[in-house]
């Protein structure tokens, strides 16, 4: 057997023992490429509200989103300080259920309370990450995630044509062939076009799966392991007086001006300092966050965790969530993540038509016995 020969029966074997769970991930992982974008516009009820005069301070919003439900714990809320336009999103917890209560930041009317596990866009995270099946689920995604990566790997070196004068019909799908030229076309040039997109994707959803992966970016960029950051305690414990909040939630928007989501996390004991993010909506690539950390009840600034002053891994890893979602140039790279979703979803399903119809011209064919004519020879007179 040529090795060529190993690789097509490793990427066939591989492909039939994966191709349920590839197909199930990269479909699920097309339809959360635009989330926030069809999330805003099928629930625009929860995050757009028509701006009035002034926005109520966010200790009054905090009160109005636990009059919602006064044994949910809220744990943050999240916000978009050059928006109007938006609503106060408060997140809680009860009974291990988290809960999303949107308010009216102008009114305090609490818009809609509902389970964040229950939304449409949680079940196809779920699903993608977990296959609804939580740790287990993790394991076979992570299995299949390896697999995938290697079944990439196999599927160029079966394409790469033997002689160069072949390449226009390795990059061109035969339309007018027989059905079985098409797909084959389709599975092997569709996945050609695609194959830098799907290899990213799939590599640093590894991210997601193994620990050891994680890791390894800061061993390769920094040289030691992830250094693990705690939010600062308080240096002195003070009850925080009325209006605490919003004097953060202003001193924040001075200390990082520019524009972006930001998000206030409520300590969960006395002695932890309140931690805030700010996501910068004005840097060339998402994900770039800023934390800032400050005193409970004093509000004074205990200490910042500014990006630019992140090392080179943590910046590697902030890169890894963009790159996975196609959203690291913005619409341009996300379009091209849905095409190279949905043409990886359909790899599985090509893939298998092939074996079949392979696998149905592989059955024996009749041996055709020669019939053997015996004509009698006449006989010459002695």
């Amino acid at each position: 057997m040529t090795v060529k020969n190993i690789i097509r029966q490793l990427h066939l074997w591989l492909g039939l023992v994966s191709g349920l769970v590839v197909f199930v991930v990269t479909l699920s992982g097309a339809i959360l490429v635009f989330e926030d974008e069809i999330e805003h516009l099928a629930s625009r009820e929860l995050y757009f509200v028509t701006p009035g005069h002034a926005r109520l301070p966010l200790d009054s919003l905090k009160q109005q989103a636990q009059s919602f439900d006064p044994a949910i714990s809220l744990t943050r809320v999240e916000t978009a300080p050059h928006d109007a336009a938006r609503t106060a999103l408060f997140y809680g917890k009860k009974d291990k259920t988290t809960y999303l209560i949107a308010v009216n930041p102008y009114t305090g009317a609490v818009i809609k309370g509902i389970p964040e596990e229950t939304r449409f866009f949680r079940v196809v995270l779920r699903l993608h990450r977990y296959l609804l099946a939580n740790e287990a689920g993790k394991a076979v995604t992570g299995v299949s995630c390896l697999i995938f990566l290697v079944l990439v790997i196999t599927g160029i070196v079966l394409w790469w044509p033997k002689r160069w004068k072949y390449l226009r019909q390795r990059t061109a799908i035969k339309w007018s062939g027989s059905f079985k030229r098409v797909v084959w076309d389709v599975h092997a040039i569709g996945g050609f076009y695609v194959h830098l997109l799907i290899f990213a994707m799939a590599f640093t959803g590894l991210t997601w799966s193994y620990k050891w992966f994680n890791n390894g970016i800061f061993q390769v960029f920094d040289g030691k392991p992830m250094t693990p950051y705690k939010v600062p305690p308080n240096q002195t414990i003070q009850p925080a007086g009325s209006g605490f909040y919003e004097q953060v939630y202003r001193q924040a928007n001075r200390e990082l001006p520019y524009n972006g989501k930001m998000v206030l996390h409520f300590p969960a004991t006395d002695s932890l300092s309140v931690s805030v993010t700010k996501e910068n909506y004005t840097a060339k690539i998402p994900n770039i966050v800023d934390f800032l950390y400050y005193e409970s009840g004093s509000g004074r600034l205990l200490g910042k965790r500014l990006y630019d002053d992140q090392s080179t891994g943590m910046k590697v890893r902030r890169a890894v969530y963009p790159i996975h979602t196609g959203s690291i140039f913005g619409w341009p790279t996300k379009v091209l993540a849905l095409i190279s979703c949905l043409v990886a979803a359909s790899l599985p399903v090509t893939g298998l038509l092939i074996w079949l119809k392979g696998a149905k011209g592989r059955e024996p064919k009749k041996i055709k016995r020669k019939r053997f004519i015996f004509r009698r020879v006449p006989q010459t007179p002695v």
